[in-house]
């Protein structure tokens, strides 16, 4: 069966069946999805199992009240809005209900404009509720989108050229770039702004779940799935939804999600009702889904689908005029965090940091800034607190034309071969194996050259 929805669903409690007949056509027919309760028992069991968008609540029932109800769903979850409906409007009634969390208060008989108008007007709060607190989150975790570099500039006019479209946008580059970022600007700069940023991780979740995660499930759809779960795809209905590392989902997903992107349209798990959405994709990958296709690992419709408009995220080593941009935006982060005032790194210190090639790129350097502010016991933050193998390397990682203003042959050659290794392991997630297959080198001469010119992979040192 066919629903024209996903407006919303709406659970619609009141003790005449009359009242709830009349409202789900009412609102069935203004597209939105429509659940009943008889009384406030189950009401309360039905706000739990069935995840509604809003509810409409009759004051007077038999057995648990309006009043009682609504204090109980506020207590389960604050931001889900409850409309009260009322066939007696003694204003006593509404000052109490407002007090407890009502959203609004409704007198019977209902006016149809006046319902929809406020069913719409609550779902919009509630979804600017969640987008404020991901901006919060966002904002806490010091996500922002800053650079100087030609690169950057580059990046941020294409990101006010595309965001006002709904064209689906697919992010490449290295862990740690800002994949995430650079979606949530795009989204926050889109039409779509008000509207939810859901965002999964595919490379995270099992093969056996990412549908489920995804699309969603249905009462009994398999062992343990005791009541109905939205997935991604509803809670981001008329927002944005991220996919990162879509490179690591399974084929079969990756034809069930060129299915939603072509028709709109997708199943829960376990269900049989489609469930029309209105999502914008923007996906992201480290991996080169051009050579997956070629490899028969990634669906060639699927990528054409996610790639109208590409951007790449340039590593920090490509663009190191961004380092002290980003320093000063985390040290100021860390610094209110920690209550430090006036923190600020040496000339020194940063000529340091901006020469290291920073292979686990912005997120690297983030974890190291809020280590240096911890450390920090003045103002200003010296070269001498900043990690031995960061100071080691740093200047081993400078460009080519600087390592020919050194004057010692051996110090440039060691900076060299620590640089062409470092490159190439990277390449290959560290793998040492397949780095010494492809440079010619001895797996057991690899090891002793890694050993000595001090490498290491960064992800095991965090």
């Amino acid at each position: 069966m066919s629903v024209k929805q996903n407006d919303g669903l709406i659970l619609v409690v009141d003790d005449e069946e009359r009242v709830r007949d009349s409202v789900r056509v009412i609102l069935t027919d203004e597209g939105f999805a429509v659940i009943e309760a008889p009384d406030g028992e189950n009401a309360l069991a039905k706000a739990v199992t069935d995840n509604p968008d809003v509810i409409l609540l009759d004051i007077w029932m038999p057995g648990i009240d309006g009043l009682e109800v609504l204090q109980s769903i506020k207590q389960q979850d604050e931001s889900l809005p409850v409309i009260i409906m009322s066939g007696h409007g003694d204003i006593e009634t509404a000052v109490k209900a407002t007090k407890l969390g009502a959203f609004d208060f409704l007198e019977k008989p209902l006016s149809i404009d006046r319902l929809i108008l406020v069913i719409r007007n609550a779902m919009n709060q509630r979804n600017l509720l969640e987008e404020n607190r991901a901006l919060r989150d966002a904002q806490a975790l010091g996500m922002e989108i800053v650079g100087e570099s030609p690169a950057m500039q580059a990046i941020l006019e294409h990101t006010d050229v595309v965001a006002p479209t709904n064209a689906s946008v697919l992010i490449t580059g290295e862990n740690g770039t800002g994949k995430e970022l650079l979606a949530r600007e795009i989204h926050s700069r889109s039409r779509r702004r008000q509207g939810p940023f859901a965002a999964v991780n595919c490379a995270a979740i099992p093969e056996t779940l990412i549908e489920s995660e995804l699309f969603g499930y249905e009462r009994g759809a398999f062992t343990g799935a005791e009541s109905r779960k939205k997935g991604k795809f509803d809670l981001a209905h008329r927002g944005t939804l991220f996919l990162d590392e879509v490179g690591d989902m399974n084929m079969a997903t990756q034809s069930k999600i060129l299915r939603v992107l072509e028709d709109k349209i997708f199943q829960r798990v376990g269900g049989n009702r489609d469930i029309v959405v209105d999502v914008r994709i923007i996906a992201a990958t480290n991996r080169d889904l051009e050579k997956m296709i070629a490899s028969g690992d990634f669906r060639e419709d699927l990528f054409f689908r996610l790639n109208v408009f590409p951007f790449h995220l340039p590593p920090l080593r490509e663009r190191r005029e961004d380092i002290p941009v980003l320093l000063e935006r985390f040290l100021e982060e860390f610094s209110r965090l920690y209550s430090k005032k006036g923190l600020s790194f040496s000339p020194e210190a940063v000529e340091i940091l901006s020469a290291y090639a920073w292979p686990g790129n912005a997120r690297e350097l983030r974890n190291v800034v809020e280590r240096l502010a911890i450390l920090a016991k003045g103002q200003s933050i010296g070269s001498d607190l900043i990690p031995v193998s960061i100071r080691e390397n740093s200047r081993a990682h400078a460009p080519v034309s600087e390592l020919t203003d050194l004057h010692d042959y051996r110090q440039a050659k060691e900076g060299f071969e620590r640089e062409f290794l470092r490159s190439w392991l990277e390449r290959n997630d560290w793998n040492v194996t397949r780095t010494s297959e492809q440079i010619g080198l001895e797996r057991s001469n690899l090891h002793r050259k890694i050993k000595q010119l001090g490498l290491s992979n960064p992800e095991k040192r965090s």
